[in-house]
């Protein structure tokens, strides 16, 4: 059972620091544009980063507990080995977001915490225990999830100034409100689609452990989650604001807006498909999709070339933190 309580508090630390890391997705754009204080701002994200899972189900994280990984490489019959491989996959996760977070990089945690479970996996079992169907299904979810992104952005943009093609100066101040509905969105989209992963892991343990006989998330797991996320969320990680919210692009609230309602649209949809994509490449790549709509050349290419590559290098990165955390487990507790 000590295990089953490392597990659940790194599951909860990694959605902690998934909250502050992803904070910035939510709320960068609103904070910029002066819509809302960043207080608020954070406060209102927060509340609906803890709602959002309990309006749109788990589909996500049986995802991530059932379609990655054989299900005999976790179970009872290895279950210190199998608590192991979830801590190690955990700890990549987490030393990664640290890592991307100090340099102010917008990395996937979602990225991070697939790539911690398919390293520790490997190290242990090699490639025969990696559900490669399922790997190749959520891989898609999170390459395709910012290409729509960028799309919905450059479209929603047009769109929106042709039906605003007439509008005074006064729009900006429609816009500014209206960016808060959206934010709202985002942040319900983001707490039902993120906070479901360490659910995933915790409910997956659960099963290991035989504390629960089918793998159905229990309502303490989720509301643990979703309330870590949220406090994370709370705290704010301001390093990355400032690269979502001015560096990519200058946005202003038209702009803004429909980076947020495209973003959201694109995230709330996979969450209820059971795709567990990255809140920080689709709002990213909806930021650079509102830019390319208004002026290609207004993109700040340099920061969203640093922004692409990270993102490639987060799953091997995590990866290997976590296989070498895997190594050091078994190591230090004669395994």
């Amino acid at each position: 059972m000590w295990l089953l309580i490392i597990v659940i508090a790194l599951a909860l630390l990694f959605d902690y620091s998934n909250g502050f890391h992803d904070a910035a997705n939510v709320v960068a754009t609103i904070i910029i544009t002066r819509a809302l204080s960043p207080k608020r701002a954070l406060i209102i994200a927060a509340i609906c980063e803890f709602i959002g899972p309990f309006l749109f189900g788990t589909a996500v994280a049986k995802t991530i507990g059932k379609k990655i990984i054989h299900p005999s490489t976790f179970s009872p019959n290895t279950l210190q080995i199998s608590m192991i491989l979830i801590v190690a996959a955990l700890l990549g996760a987490i030393v990664w977001n640290l890592i991307t977070w100090f340099f102010g990089l917008p990395s996937s945690s979602s990225h991070a915490l697939v790539g911690g479970m398919v390293g520790a996996v490997l190290i242990a079992y090699g490639p025969d225990q990696i559900l490669w169907n399922g790997l190749l299904y959520i891989l898609a979810s999170l390459v395709l999830s910012p290409v729509l992104g960028f799309i919905f952005g450059m479209f929603f943009l047009k769109l929106t100034f042709l039906l605003f093609r007439n509008a005074t100066p006064k729009a900006n101040e429609f816009f500014n409100r209206m960016q808060i509905p959206a934010s709202v969105g985002l942040a319900l989209s983001h707490g039902a689609n993120d906070a479901q992963k360490s659910m995933g892991l915790i409910t997956m343990s659960l099963v290991i452990l035989g504390v629960s006989p089918t793998f159905e998330v229990p309502i303490w797991v989720v509301a643990s989650c979703a309330g870590a996320i949220a406090l994370g969320t709370a705290s704010g990680g301001w390093r990355i604001i400032k690269t979502m919210g001015s560096k990519i692009y200058r946005l202003r609230s038209v702009h803004a807006y429909c980076a947020q309602t495209s973003s959201a649209a694109v995230i709330l949809g996979a969450a209820l498909l059971g795709g567990p994509v990255s809140t920080t490449h689709v709002v990213s790549s909806s930021i650079m999709g509102v830019g390319t709509g208004q002026r290609m050349s207004a993109v700040r290419w340099g920061v969203a070339k640093n922004i692409i590559v990270a993102w490639f290098i987060t799953i091997p990165a995590s990866g290997a933190i976590a296989g070498l955390s895997y190594i050091s487990l078994r190591w230090i507790f004669d395994i």
